[in-house]
């Protein structure tokens, strides 16, 4: 080995490392939920981390035969909400993760 290049070994440990906390941090994503709302509290979504509808609820007092249309704007804009939340969510847990494998001397495209 030549001075001042990488020692492969190091970097192959240093990525598999990275790949278990990047697996673990999808994991977490996984089983986290949050939570959206409209219509002050009205509308509520729950999405999974990943931005999976789990549930909804929607508050009795907004539902009018003779206006469908507002019901479902806010259930969109409830939903929407919650997977702004989930991709903040996801950006939190991944984000630094994320940032670490592009700074791995060009193997971080080869740990996909």
């Amino acid at each position: 080995m030549q001075p001042g290049q990488p020692n492969m070994q190091q970097i192959l440990q240093q990525a598999q490392k990275m790949q278990q906390q990047l697996a673990e941090a999808q994991q977490a994503l996984a089983d986290a939920e949050v939570t959206g709302t409209a219509g002050g509290g009205l509308v509520t979504a729950v999405v999974s981390g990943g931005g999976e509808l789990k549930t909804l609820t929607i508050d009795p007092k907004v539902v009018d035969p003779d206006d469908t249309e507002t019901l479902a704007d806010l259930v969109v804009a409830a939903v929407r909400d919650a997977n702004r939340a989930a991709q903040e969510l996801a950006a939190q847990k991944m984000g630094p993760l994320a940032g670490g494998l592009g700074d791995m001397g060009g193997l971080g495209g080869l740990l996909g």
